[in-house]
């Protein structure tokens, strides 16, 4: 949601906006190429004549065609791009060199057409750290050559160490915003104002009981909303609905969006997840995780990584072990009972 806001807020101010979703299944120039060859047929047809997005476009065929990368559109056929490759542009095969021309050729076409560009990238903890690397790099070149091109990603509290161990200078170059549960104040108010726009209303036992159970985590705020309203009846709605509405709103949960990501687990990693919920807290001790599973502390690095770059854990310390996602120990405890 906040990301789609941002798209608006982009276009609204005239930029063009490239919106992407990273995961697994997929590089970084896979990832790029289909919206940035969008970006460069735009510039290439805006009013203002000029030559520089049409070398965009050879600069891009370079790129598409070192990386192996296909531009595809919607029914899956491949799409040329009806141009030569620019030559020995972004086509060294080294990717933080050729992506680092790719985003300066494109921001210099932006510039010729006074159009910005606005990059916006979503789960961006799936990248690995090469890509992590080649992706800041790219932008810190085009942001010392002040072009027209920002960028806004989102991902898991993992992306600061991603970003921090790919170049020492990413601390500097971004703003790194943390987007955690609501205050009691706009929590509150993300339950409240919707309704009374309707002319409805909740009692306050029945809103502290949502925020209490929700933990104040935004998606669990709509979620336990949204139940709340098909069962209540009548206004103002009570406590006792909330309490109702509360085994539907986990039972749903627990069909999709805890369900989602535990089916993507291996053995060993649900192994893993559970004993974290039987050590207990906040956070585990990897050596508490270890001694649960009756292992060695060093035998379980591959599935801690694993389970970080899947973004279901984080770091919060050196050595700890935490939940990215609130109520998901829960989640598996109810799995322990079944």
């Amino acid at each position: 949601m906040l990301l789609n806001r941002v798209r608006e807020m982009a276009e609204e101010r005239a930029f063009l906006t490239v919106f992407i979703e990273a995961h697994e299944e997929k590089n970084l120039p896979a990832l790029l190429i289909p919206p940035l060859r969008k970006i460069l047929l735009r510039l290439n047809t805006a009013e203002q004549v000029g030559d520089l997005a049409r070398r965009g476009l050879r600069v891009l065929k370079s790129f598409a065609s070192n990386f192996k990368a296909k531009v595809t559109v919607a029914d899956g056929v491949d799409v040329e791009l009806g141009i030569q490759s620019e030559l020995g542009a972004a086509d060294s095969g080294d990717l933080e060199h050729d992506l680092s021309e790719l985003l300066v050729a494109i921001a210099e076409a932006a510039r010729e057409k006074a159009v910005p560009v606005c990059l916006i990238i979503d789960e961006l903890q799936y990248l690995n750290e090469s890509e992590m690397s080649a992706l800041i790099m790219a932008l810190h070149q085009v942001s010392q050559r002040k072009l027209p091109l920002v960028m806004y990603a989102a991902g898991l509290p993992l992306i600061l160490g991603l970003a921090g161990r790919s170049k020492s200078y990413a601390e500097r170059l971004f703003a790194y915003p943390s987007i955690s549960v609501l205050s009691h104040i706009a929590a509150r108010q993300a339950i409240e104002k919707p309704v009374e726009a309707l002319g409805v209303a909740f009692e306050p036992e029945a809103v502290e009981a949502i925020l209490e159970k929700t933990g104040r985590y935004p998606y669990f705020l709509q979620q336990w909303g949204h139940e709340a309203w098909n069962v209540a009846q009548v206004s103002p709605i009570t406590l006792q609905t909330v309490l109702e509405a509360t085994d539907r709103a986990i039972a749903q949960l627990d069909e999709s969006f805890f369900r989602v990501r535990f089916d993507r687990l291996t053995k060993r990693e649900k192994e893993f997840m559970f004993a974290m919920v039987q050590v207990g807290g906040e956070a585990q001790r990897s050596g508490d995780i270890a001694e649960q599973l009756k292992v060695k502390t060093t035998s379980i690095g591959p599935l801690r990584s694993a389970l970080i770059r899947k973004g279901m854990i984080y770091s919060p310390a050196h050595g700890d072990n935490a939940f990215t996602v609130p109520l998901f120990d829960q989640f598996l405890k109810r799995q322990l009972k079944t």
